[in-house]
């Protein structure tokens, strides 16, 4: 008996592994949410906004690896997913949205909540169709989800209002056949890559998320070229923890000196499935070779003398065939940057020390940069760290949450991170955590929350409390966008339109039947953490942090200084009686 286009669609999803499906019901969807209710292995995740629901799909695409769905209804609901859907795309991670739209007939005539969804969608997906007649399904819905994955992208496939609930007239089971290719480059391009890298004098490796599924190979390539290894934020995952003696952090405004000088310091800089943005971190004048899947991502950020297109880790392997067996090379680039980069985090352990501001040098710099004693930001990001699972997912928002995950939570073992490191949306965390829990129930799940973009999707916390999913929640509560206040001061402004009149989270957490800890003392943040991670179902932690909390970029310069020192004195003049337009 054939199905209906909502039968069809919601079979292939069970096909291709889909287990929960995000959004908001209502209209065009009706028909689709009806079939997820009689599918047995297709849940039906609903959210409180669709642009989390966009979100939480991206994440379990970008944990799992395959297809993340969500939905939205008829205008303003598809519009709500947009967000969402630009972190799945600049993530480069498939993901397939089902807009709806009114019915056929009112196309074009706009109708209450038309809107042009080709149109709307446009820039976002690399794949975008409206479904205009039973007869188009399965092929339709096959070209969304190949696109979504062949293309590493977002697929949008439009249902008009009065199409979901009709039948095809000639039906079949969907087809997909979805494989991917390892890809190498010509050989004569490795021979050249590899005597540019024998003659590269100090080399340094930049390695980024395309090259996390290579460890062992460039593990054993950095040990030949004796190169220090600086990682981009999502290259944490893969390449942090026991067994690789070659890391030195992150470079760019979240980075450290070690990172910094490493990059400096090089003749050679090898970059590895990374398309790092931050054209000023790039050192002038030296030889670069990029190995990267995506030719277009070949010199788009530095000029490169050798540009290989192809697997990272075949195309690392055949360098190594390549180069001679790194006897006698000269590893005292490398033995620099790893002093360095120890001698930096120890100094990063004594300040994330929860007793740092009651000894002599503490108390001295807290006068300046914590008057007012709030828990130190860094102090909690690292507790979170020590106490958290080695397979836990971490998820942060964009911002200074993010600066305390790079610099204090260590990617060891088996643990996975998120975060819309593309985009750079705020309000990621908490819906990416939702995502991610549903995929298992079981696994530790941290959101590292500012307490600007919890504020801004905070009615999902609701589908965390409905769904029973366990996320720990652990606000950096700074009563500030403090990502921005730090762009002012570095620029010599004074801080404005930063400061938030935040309510007292935990107490809303509690209200909405979540449990909810606050926390304003430093000497009760262990405990406080410990009895966050180990309570069953949602919890919220909200920890007072230090609002004027400064993170030294990797190489801050005298003019980030004097805009810092002229910012502070107009922020004390003001506080002393000018106003803010002085």
């Amino acid at each position: 008996m054939p199905r209906t286009v909502a039968r069809v669609i919601v079979d292939a999803l069970s096909e291709l592994g889909v287990s929960q499906v995000f959004g908001v019901v209502g209209d065009a969807l009706n028909p689709l949410t009806e079939a997820i209710r009689l599918t047995e292995d297709v849940e039906w995740v609903g959210c409180r906004h669709e642009e989390a629901a966009a979100f939480a799909a991206s994440a379990q695409s970008q944990l799992s690896g395959r297809l993340g769905v969500c939905m939205g209804t008829v205008g303003p609901g598809s519009i709500h997913l947009l967000n969402g859907l630009y972190d799945a795309a600049k993530s480069r991670t498939p993901v397939l949205a089902i807009a709806g739209q009114v019915p056929l007939a009112e196309i074009g005539s706009e109708s209450f909540q038309e809107v042009d969804n080709d149109a709307l969608f446009s820039d976002v997906a690399v794949f975008r169709a409206t479904v205009s007649s039973p007869d188009q399904l399965p092929q339709l819905l096959e070209a969304a989800v190949r696109n979504a994955v062949g293309r590493k992208g977002v697929a949008v496939l439009t249902v008009p209002g009065d199409i979901g609930d009709r039948k095809l007239s000639t039906d079949r089971k969907a087809r997909f056949s979805l494989s991917g290719a390892v890809t190498r480059p010509e050989e004569s391009a490795v021979r050249n890559a590899a005597g540019l890298l024998e003659r590269g004098g100090r080399v340094t490796l930049l390695v980024g998320q395309g090259a996390r599924a290579a460890r062992a190979d460039v593990l054993a390539l950095a040990d030949r070229l004796a190169a220090p290894m600086v990682l981009t934020l999502k290259a944490k995952e893969g390449f942090e923890g026991e067994g690789n003696p070659f890391q030195v952090g992150q470079t760019g405004l979240i980075g450290n000196p070690a990172a910094a000088s490493a990059m400096q310091e090089a003749d050679t800089l090898l970059l590895l499935g990374t398309d790092f943005p931050y054209r000023e971190w790039y050192p002038e004048g030296r030889t670069v070779i990029q190995v990267d899947t995506e030719p277009t991502h070949i010199g788009r950020r530095v000029p490169v003398q050798a540009g290989l297109v192809g697997d990272v880790a075949a195309t690392v392997r055949d360098l190594l065939t390549c180069l001679g067996a790194g006897e006698g090379r000269d590893r005292g680039h490398l033995d620099k940057a790893r002093k360095e980069f120890e001698t930096w985090r120890d100094g990063q352990a004594r300040l994330a020390d929860p007793k740092h501001d009651e000894r002599t040098a503490g108390r001295l710099r807290a006068v300046f940069d914590n008057p007012e004693h709030g828990i130190r930001p860094e102090a909690l990001a690292a507790t979170v760290d020590r106490l958290a699972a080695d397979d836990a997912v971490f998820t942060s928002d964009t911002g200074m949450a993010t600066v305390w995950l790079s610099r204090f939570v260590e990617m060891r073992g088996e643990r996975r991170l998120l975060g819309s490191y593309n985009l750079g949306s705020m309000a990621n965390a908490m819906p990416h955590a939702l995502g991610a829990q549903c995929l298992d129930r079981q696994r530790q799940v941290l959101a590292f929350c500012g307490d600007g973009g919890l504020s801004m999707l905070l009615g999902d916390l609701m589908t965390l409390k409905t769904g029973k999913l366990p996320v720990k929640l652990v606000v950096f509560d700074n009563r500030r966008l403090g990502m921005v206040k730090l762009e002012q001061e570095q620029a010599g402004l004074p801080e404005f339109g930063t400061e938030l009149d935040n309510p007292d989270f935990a107490a809303v957490a509690t209200a909405m039947g979540i449990t909810g800890i606050r926390v304003t003392d430093p000497h009760e943040l262990e405990e406080s953490v410990r009895r966050a991670l180990d309570t069953p179902g949602p919890v919220l932690l909200d920890v007072l942090t230090n609002p004027d909390e400064i993170a030294v970029p990797a190489k801050p310069t005298v003019g980030q200084g004097w805009g810092y020192a002229v910012a502070k004195v107009k922020e004390i003049a003001r506080g002393e009686g000018e106003s803010d337009r002085s």
